[in-house]
Formats: structure tokens, C-alpha cells, sequence
């Protein structure tokens, strides 16, 4: 993410990637960047094997990923990117909301989605959110998402909400690494909580939540609050929801 976690107030802009085989797709991707001072379109990529190239040359902030493209799909090219570069935000450009694509699509390591008939406000506000550390979701679909990945069976049998002692290593490993505040707003962002709601929940300010945010997405090394989600999914922070 930028420097400051806030594309508004960022000294740089924010560095974009179009992966899209469609020109038109693409064509229009661009109009809605144009003329936005904190964001910076650096490529277009026209297949999946491109954008995973294009991003180890140009490492952008944030993807626009097209779902379906030839040589290499939207989930196999988030993979790789993600895998080489878990920095990069991803951001799925789809068609429909269909929740088991959206699924694969964020265990991939996306941040969220954008719909093709997105307007350019909704598709600013996607991005920005994302870099702002708010979620690309909406809160519905995110505790959907979020509960069908803490339900579901890891290779080792085990519910993804069941520490594992893969990544960090579980719940106790977070001693060290996050505050007890950033603890209990990271159990907040995975049971999908808005940062107002954070906020109101752990009577603090919203700006200090914003702050508690964008700490957490630094210390666990993920490029956003959805996989900051998945992240506290495998180490065993919902093991006991509310």
C-alpha cells in the first residue's frame, strides 16, 4: 500500500495495474483513473501470464484483475502475485457477485472485487478503500466470505478457525508482534466489523482505528484489512467467536 496508507494524503500517488483482455474493458478502466492526482496507472496487462510479469517490473500498489483472460486466469495470476509479491493489492474485476468465485478469489489473496458495470465513483471508492484500510466487501458479503472460511476444513482436517501453526503460528505468537488494542481490532476486522464500528466497539476515536488498521496490515506482511482477515482466520482468532 503507499507510504501512508492514505492515497488523499499521500506525497506519491498510487501506482495501478489493469489486467483486462478486453481493449474496450480496458479502454474504459483507464477513462475512470485519468485525471485522479493520487493515482498512477503504470500498465496494462492483456493476460494473467502478463500481469504476474508486469508486476514484478513495475511493482504497483493495487491490480485491477480481470477474471477470465487467455494463457493464465484472475485466481492463478493473483496467486502468483501474491505468492512473489503479498505487498500488491489485488482487486477482482467481475461480472457478478457470486460468492463461490469470491471465495477462491480471496483465499487467492484479492482484497475484494469491482464490478464491470462499476461506475466511476464505486470504482474510486474501491480503491481508495482499499488503500485506506477499509474493505473493498460489502459487510454482508465480507461475514459470508469470512464464515465460510473459518467453517471450512484445512489440509490438516482441522476448521480454518482452529490454530493450525501454520503462518504466525496462532493466537499466543501475536505476543510480541501486536498491542493487545491491535489484537482486539484485528478479532474485530475478521468477524467484519467497519472501522466505525471498531471504533464504537473499542470507544476510541476513528482515526485511531484507522491508525490500529494500518499497524496491523504492516505487521502481518499482508497488503489489506480482507487478508488481515484470513490471516487472523489461520492463526486461530476466531476459535471462540462471539
Amino acid at each position: 500500500m503507499p507510504p501512508d496508507g492514505d492515497t488523499a494524503n499521500s506525497t506519491k500517488p498510487a501506482r495501478l495495474l489493469i489486467a483486462e483482455d478486453h481493449a474496450l474493458v480496458r479502454e474504459g478502466l483507464r477513462a475512470m483513473l485519468a485525471d485522479e492526482a493520487d493515482l498512477e496507472l503504470v500498465g496494462e496487462a492483456e493476460n494473467g501470464r502478463m500481469a504476474v510479469e508486469m508486476c514484478r517490473s513495475l511493482t504497483p500498489d493495487l491490480v485491477l484483475m480481470d477474471v477470465r483472460m487467455p494463457e493464465m486466469d484472475g485466481l492463478q495470476a493473483t496467486r502468483k502475485i501474491k505468492e512473489a509479491q503479498p505487498a500488491v493489492s489485488v482487486l477482482m474485476v467481475t461480472t457478478h457477485q457470486n460468492p463461490d468465485y469470491l471465495l477462491e478469489a480471496v483465499r487467492a489473496g484479492a482484497a475484494g472485487y469491482v464490478l464491470k458495470e462499476a461506475s466511476k465513483p464505486q470504482l474510486l471508492s474501491a480503491v481508495r478503500r482499499t488503500f485506506s484500510g477499509e474493505s473493498a466487501l460489502n459487510q454482508e458479503l465480507a461475514m459470508k466470505l469470512i464464515s465460510r472460511i473459518s467453517e471450512e476444513p484445512g489440509r490438516d482436517g482441522k476448521r480454518s478457525s482452529e490454530p493450525t501453526g501454520r503462518s504466525l503460528g496462532g493466537p499466543e505468537a501475536l505476543v510480541g508482534i501486536l498491542s493487545r488494542r491491535e489484537t482486539e481490532a484485528l478479532r474485530l476486522i475478521a468477524s467484519g466489523k467497519t472501522n466505525r464500528q471498531i471504533a464504537q466497539e473499542l470507544m476510541v476515536s476513528l482515526s485511531t482505528v484507522k491508525t490500529h488498521v494500518q499497524r496491523i496490515i504492516k505487521k502481518l506482511g499482508v497488503s489489506d484489512r480482507t487478508q488481515a482477515s484470513v490471516k487472523a482466520i489461520e492463526m486461530g482468532l476466531l476459535a471462540n467467536p462471539e
